[in-house]
């Protein structure tokens, strides 16, 4: 039997890793191309009109020249209206099921986000037992969110989801996170928030010096040998010295400390109401031999010299916006032009740096001779308001919140520990062992599964194995801290213990099976012995399940998602039984069969227990004790086995072993364990003799 048993657990595990071995390079061949291959959801005129709450017509138009790119969003006079972003295309949003997670996100040039829409995800949470009505209803909620206070706004978006949402916390918290960086991505990008960055309020007197020092002045000068080289080749040729051809200023006039610095109260008043709303001032003055406007522009309206350039964003600089300053005030240098330009429009930041080209011009033998020169801009951090502040990662303002039940998980964990490193003294008081273990797993139904939603599943194995091929982000197992806590600790407990910490001790649905099997017993309901060939070929399914649930993934997720639905946690623990009646008659045939079987869904239908053994087979440690009697001369243990992993030898499965103790207490119980029994009885006779 043990050779048999041997034979059939190699040939499962040699069929995993040939399977393995066959999907893994396929997969990640798969990966490499599966990015590209999916596109971006794309907004229609209806879709966005629908996005914005709009009766009219409005104009789509495909925005690549920004980065990132999007869609923007027109009415027919040509007014943007919002700017729209595919949550795939800006920020490769994937899912806890390692696949993506696809929306539609509208952002206003308030800096709202108007509308966010569901297009593509394949989540675990969501695929089955929730309507689309309920996924539409939480991604809509995020309507109206203000991006200049996202975590407030976020806060009250969500407080209106429904509660069957509301518990899939992974799932939604990976929503959430797409579409606050979305949105705040496209504000960014397309100048909405920057539009507000420059603080036009503060003021504190100053003088040339110091913003010249500061950089809020800038400063380029070109004497006449640079000039000479420059323009070699100009007829008249340009006579190299030291003398000044052009000397350049350059400031951004709308923080009042820099404009009322340069052009004085009244002029800067006059200056600065004058601007629109998307424009900003720009001061350019200059003294020397060259001059920065010339005397083209009055006839083209073009100030053909001067050109402003940001990134691959040039613009011209034109008659209308430019106003001649006559008079700068007090300490300002003597300079023989003075100009103020707006300057702004679509693509521009002028909280960003930018460049001021200065093109000089002369004849020359062989035709006109040019040079050129840039002037490098950047508005001092001092003059712009601080970027609305980057919202917190999703998984650390997740810890922050449930600290108290990663707290309470984790001292779940050490008691379990030592519990199991205890177990010599405590197998020997059976009272003490028999209240304890009631009391803990009461704790982990109750606690730890209905109450703050602990309970692991085999989509997670799934989804762990899909992310080491996708693309490993510890982010998104960490939005979710009581099961990465619960993880943690049970990856811990297989190298000690093997799967039996998890199974036995901190499995919610497990503890719901063997208290109701409790209560059966106290009621006289009489169980059921499985034979023991029967018994272990029916280990065949879980192990099987496993594997096809895997092996599924790779062809599926959704497929996989569907047959993964072979766990009643979901519906038992996740949902609290509020489903869809198949889901919950099938919940409740399974916890039937356990008033007669105890454990049944553990022995013979867990596909995460089968998950958990695989890796078991790497413990270190054996802690559960044997006699050469057991098996032999007693087999009272074999019988009382919570899930029968003991076989008529004596001999325990460790791949089946959920550490209940109960074989150790018997093992224990001179008044219960028959080779106990006759030492005893030995003993007395032989002080008696």
């Amino acid at each position: 039997m043990e050779t048999l048993r041997h034979r059939i657990w190699c040939g499962v595990l040699c069929a995993l890793a040939l399977l393995t071995a066959w999907a893994t390079p396929l997969a990640a061949q798969d990966r490499f191309r599966f990015e590209a291959d999916i596109a971006p959801a794309e907004p229609d005129a209806r879709l966005a009109a629908d996005m914005l709450d709009l009766p009219g017509p409005v104009i789509v138009i495909r925005d690549t020249d920004s980065a990132p790119p999007g869609w923007r969003v027109e009415a027919p006079d040509g007014a943007v209206l919002a700017h729209i972003g595919s949550s795939w295309e800006i920020a490769r949003t994937v899912g806890y099921s390692g696949r993506p997670i696809d929306m539609l996100v509208a952002v206003t040039p308030d800096a709202r986000i108007a509308s966010a829409r569901l297009m593509r995800h394949s989540e675990p949470i969501l695929t089955l037992g929730l309507s689309d009505a309920d996924i539409a209803r939480f991604v809509g909620g995020f309507g109206g969110v203000d991006l200049t206070a996202p975590l407030q706004s976020a806060a009250l978006a969500e407080a209106g989801a429904p509660d069957i949402i509301s518990r899939a916390t992974v799932s939604t918290g990976v929503i959430r996170d797409a579409i606050l960086r979305v949105g705040r991505t496209l504000a960014l990008s397309r100048g909405i928030l920057d539009a507000g960055r420059i603080d036009r309020v503060s003021y504190t007197p100053s003088d040339w010096d110091t913003l010249l020092e500061q950089g809020a002045i800038t400063r380029l000068h070109l004497d006449m040998t640079q000039a000479a080289e420059g323009l070699a080749g100009a007829e008249p040729p340009l006579e190299p010295g030291d003398g000044t051809f052009i000397e350049l200023f350059a400031a951004m006039i709308d923080p009042p400390t820099i404009g009322r610095t340069i052009l004085g109260q009244q002029s800067y008043t006059h200056a600065v109401g004058g601007l629109p709303a998307d424009k900003v001032g720009l001061f350019v003055g200059s003294r020397g031999l060259y001059s920065h406007r010339g005397l083209d522009w009055r006839k083209s309206g073009l100030f053909d010299r001067l050109e402003v350039v940001q990134g691959d964003l040039r613009l011209p600089l034109l008659r209308q916006g430019y106003t001649r300053i006559d008079k700068l005030a007090k300490g300002a240098p003597e300079l023989k032009e003075r100009s103020l330009f707006q300057i702004g429009g679509p693509g521009f930041d002028p909280a960003a740096p930018f460049q001021l080209a200065l093109t000089a011009r002369r004849p020359g033998a062989q035709g006109e001779v040019t040079m050129t020169a840039a002037l490098d801009y950047a508005l001092p951090e001092t003059y712009l308001n601080p970027l609305p502040p980057e919202p917190i990662p999703l998984w650390q303002e997740t810890w922050e919140r449930r600290k108290w039940a990663v707290i309470g998980v984790a001292s779940m964990q050490v008691l379990l520990t030592l519990i199991l490193l205890a177990q010599e003294w405590i197998v020997r008081r059976p009272k003490l062992w028999f209240r304890l273990r009631l009391g803990f797993l009461s704790v982990t139904l109750i606690w730890l599964g209905w109450g703050v939603n602990g309970q692991l599943s085999v989509v997670q194995v799934v989804a762990f194995v899909q992310s080491l091929l996708s693309g490993f982000r510890w982010e998104t197992f960490l939005i979710e801290p009581v099961i990465f806590t619960l993880w943690a600790g049970v990856a811990l407990g297989l190298l000690f213990w093997g799967r039996g910490v998890f199974c036995g001790w901190l499995c919610p649905f497990g503890a719901l099976q063997e208290l109701l099997n409790q209560a059966a017993r106290r009621l006289g309901v009489k169980q059921i012995a499985v034979p023991q060939p029967l018994h272990e070929r029916l280990w065949i399914i879980k192990y099987t399940l496993f594997i096809a649930i895997l092996a599924l993934s790779f062809y599926s997720m959704k497929d996989a998602l569907i047959l993964a639905e072979a766990e009643p946690f979901k519906t038992a623990i996740s949902l609290r039984m509020i489903r869809a009646w198949p889901f919950v008659l099938f919940v409740l045939v399974l916890l039937t069969a356990g008033l007669f079987i105890e454990r049944f869904y553990c022995r013979y239908l867990c596909p995460l227990g089968a998950a958990l053994a695989i890796p078991a087979k790497l413990k270190i440690f054996d802690w559960l004790r044997r006699r050469p009697q057991c098996g032999r001369e007693c087999r009272l243990c074999e019988p009382k086995c919570t899930v029968g992993a003991i076989d008529p030898l004596g001999r325990i499965n460790p791949n089946e072993c959920v550490l209940c103790l109960r074989c150790q207490v018997i093992f224990n119980d001179p008044n219960t364990c028959p080779t106990l029994k006759r030492r005893a009885r030995a003993a007395q006779q032989k002080a008696t003799a």
